[in-house]
């Protein structure tokens, strides 16, 4: 397919371009499309869903807790990553993790 740029005014050469950002964004979809279905049926061969080998969010599993905030429990931590403001409250306060373990 040749395109003559050259006699394409200012306006039709901003729609081709919108066009073509439109088509590689639709191929970049469609592409992720089929390998995520290539990537399902190579795990459905194995026995396994394509969720069972990623985990639940494809990002990786989330750990259990191992910390509560003793003023509201609803407030956990896992003890990775940074920690909570609450943790960190008590902390100062004189607690330590071990009185936070769930």
């Amino acid at each position: 397919m040749q395109i003559d740029l050259e006699t394409l005014s200012k306006d039709d050469l901003k729609q081709l371009k919108s066009n073509v950002e439109k088509a590689l964004k639709t191929i970049d979809s469609r592409r992720k499309a089929e390998a995520k279905k290539a990537a399902e049926h190579a795990a459905k061969e194995y026995g396994f869903s394509l969720d069972e080998l990623l985990g639940s969010s494809g990002k990786g599993s989330k750990s259990a807790p191992k910390y509560a905030n003793p003023a509201d429990s609803s407030q956990t931590w896992t003890g990775r990553g940074r920690k909570p403001n609450w943790v960190i409250e008590a902390l100062a306060a004189g607690k330590s993790l071990d009185d936070m373990t769930i």
